[in-house]
């Protein structure tokens, strides 16, 4: 069983197999940052002090993690029903949403339900201005029994909890909040004793597992501070009706 909370970030807001959760449902006591498995749109993780420059200008994202802003505006926004994609059954909704910054755009997410997974489709596509763009998923997993969580290399906090785009491998033993690449298998965690695997088309991942209550394994399509590091960070430059298009699927058995 799988809910959709448009008003609250087009996020997952509950997911359950066999009347287990697998993911932190809403709560009054938590922020919107902390539940469910929301989308990162149009950027993914923390922006340096909420600060970048494209093209020659500079840009200030509101601070929500102090010090920097992170997770996108998505999150934060309402989404409604795309109507060029009219896909809302029992099974599958289609959502879009105007983004809520200066440069513009919209972002458009498809979510699928089976009997064995969860799929999302999200992009960006920039409106009547270029862009700079990441997009990903912030999925707050129940806290596993045990975690399968393997990668080639790390990008490391920085003394800002933020990272300056240097990598290290092989990665140190957790706990964790940092990026990764290069996974060495599919990314999976044992929930209360189901199988629960994470697959993207994303080249990045986040792994958050210091919380007791909840670990995060995060998709995304581009290091954290992606609009600062340059080539090395891997954001994508939309120009006008450009599109950037990812998916995850969250399966379990």
């Amino acid at each position: 069983m799988c809910t959709i909370s448009p008003t609250h970030g087009g996020r997952v807001a509950t997911l359950q197999v066999g009347g287990i959760d697998l993911i932190v449902g809403p709560d009054p006591s938590l922020p919107a940052a902390g539940w469910g498995s929301y989308p990162m749109v149009p950027y993914a993780g923390r922006i340096r002090n909420g600060r970048f420059t494209f093209e020659g200008v500079d840009y200030q994202m509101p601070i929500n993690f102090a010090p920097h802003a992170i997770h996108g505006k998505g999150f934060e926004q309402s989404w409604e029903a795309a109507p060029v994609v009219a896909a809302r059954d029992s099974s599958s909704v289609a959502m879009s949403c105007k983004l809520d910054w200066e440069l513009g755009g919209e972002s458009l997410q498809q979510i699928e339900l089976t009997e064995k997974s969860l799929t999302c489709v999200l992009a960006v596509r920039a409106g009547e201005r270029p862009m700079p763009c990441s997009l990903g998923w912030h999925p707050w997993f129940i806290k596993p029994e045990r975690a399968d969580l393997a990668f080639e290399r790390m990008y490391p906090r920085d003394d800002e909890y933020i990272t300056d785009g240097h990598s290290i491998s092989p990665p140190p033993p957790p706990p964790w909040d940092d990026c990764f690449a290069g996974p060495l298998n599919t990314p999976r965690l044992r929930i209360n004793g189901v199988e629960v695997s994470i697959s993207s088309d994303c080249d990045y991942w986040v792994v958050y597992d210091l919380p007791a209550h909840a670990t995060c394994v995060e998709p995304q399509t581009a290091l954290p501070d992606a609009f600062n590091l340059g080539s090395v960070g891997g954001a994508t430059r939309l120009d006008p009706g450009e599109e950037l298009r990812r998916r995850m699927t969250i399966s379990w058995v």
